[in-house]
């Protein structure tokens, strides 16, 4: 069996589809990945027998893809894979575009959305460019697969793939966030924050569809100096929020760590996840905040309501409601008994999205393409 993982950058890759690509070589599968490489710090990618690098961009716009339309053409000639597995929304255009003729001789072509980029609320742009491509280009789908209820239904309605799944996320590893409460003490000693002191934390990209904007002016609302907000991530926007922090009178309580390895141990060192993202499919960041034993303060979108139930793992708010983000803060902040309570329905509930429950279900659809040996 041969199969080619495609995504745009590697670190999709390396980030969400280790497990799938160590399963694989267990197999004896033999395992390609074509993604744009050139950028990448580490262009190694564990379980990989070759990986292929392609112009592939993000922007429909750019001339490179193109290019990489020609570079994955002559790969799929060229190697004759059983099975097409693409990610991103690029990856997942090249790779049906590629691959279409190729399902005539038995190559099986499936596609995880892990977002349209049409959704409840989306820019009408957005209907405009994406919707159309993904209706055509999901006739050449043996296997759509959707990671949150909205795209699932959307899908099931309008799209014309062979068959249509819905999965709970990537799946993640919910041991790796079991940790002592020693952590707590140790990680908040390194960042010099007190003992007794509120800690709000998000995690994501310094970009404006992480929203990180209305966390800070919510922040803002908050007058206590015992609550702390950090915010993990790197972005360009990093330095005009600082700025917001500044004229918001919160600088002192905001700290900006930038990229961190260590995202579990930061988790456990906090009290609430707060998660006032504009654009989900199905947030990682959330559910490993979840199954961390955080309450989730969060906006009200697709991806973000299959995952919080409002009032019980958390509050569901307006994306750009700024008092409603304070108040629920201040609700968590006030009662120690609130976020344990909260904390542990989340833990409960993200169970269902394990590494281990996803991967099965992932390999039941293999099974129903026909090739899986």
């Amino acid at each position: 069996m041969k199969i080619l993982y495609i995504a745009t950058v590697i670190e999709h890759i390396t980030s969400f589809h280790l497990p799938y690509l160590k399963w694989f070589k267990e197999q004896k599968w033999e395992v390609h990945v074509a993604a744009n490489i050139k950028t990448a710090k580490n262009k190694n990618i564990k379980y990989c027998d070759k990986t292929h690098d392609i112009a592939i961009c993000r922007s429909p716009f750019k001339f490179d893809n193109i290019k990489a339309y020609f570079q994955l053409k002559n790969i799929l000639k060229e190697e004759k894979f059983d099975i097409i597995n693409s990610h991103t929304p690029m990856g997942g255009i090249l790779a049906r575009l590629c691959g279409k003729i190729h399902r005539k001789s038995g190559t099986k072509i499936l596609y995880t959305a892990h977002g349209f980029h049409f959704y409840k609320g989306a820019p009408f742009i957005n209907w405009l460019l994406y919707y159309p491509v993904e209706k055509l280009l999901s006739k050449y789908t043996d296997a759509l697969i959707t990671l949150n209820h909205e795209d699932y239904a959307l899908a099931r309605s309008k799209m014309q793939a062979e068959n249509i799944y819905y999965i709970p996320g990537i799946g993640i590893d919910i041991n790796k966030f079991s940790k002592p409460d020693i952590v707590r003490e140790i990680k908040r000693k390194e960042l010099n924050i007190p003992s007794d002191a509120a800690v709000i934390i998000s995690i994501g990209e310094l970009s404006k569809r992480k929203n990180h904007l209305a966390a800070i002016k919510a922040l803002g609302k908050i007058k206590s100096e015992k609550i702390y907000y950090i915010i993990c991530g790197e972005g360009r926007l990093k330095e005009s929020l600082i700025k917001l922090c500044k004229d918001s009178g919160v600088g002192n309580r905001v700290m900006f760590l930038g990229y961190r390895t260590d995202t579990a141990d930061l988790l456990h060192m906090s009290d609430i996840f707060l998660f006032p993202s504009k654009q989900e499919g199905l947030p990682v960041a959330l559910m490993e905040a979840m199954a961390a034993g955080l309450p989730c303060v969060v906006s009200e979108i697709r991806g973000n309501v299959d995952l919080i139930s409002d009032s019980k793992g958390g509050y569901l708010c307006g994306v750009n409601d700024v008092e409603s983000y304070a108040n629920a803060v201040v609700q968590l902040v006030k009662s120690q008994n609130l976020r344990f309570g909260m904390g542990e329905y989340n833990k409960a509930v993200i169970k269902d999205f394990d590494i281990s429950v996803v991967m099965e279900r992932m390999f039941k659809i293999y099974g129903e393409t026909g090739k899986f040996e």
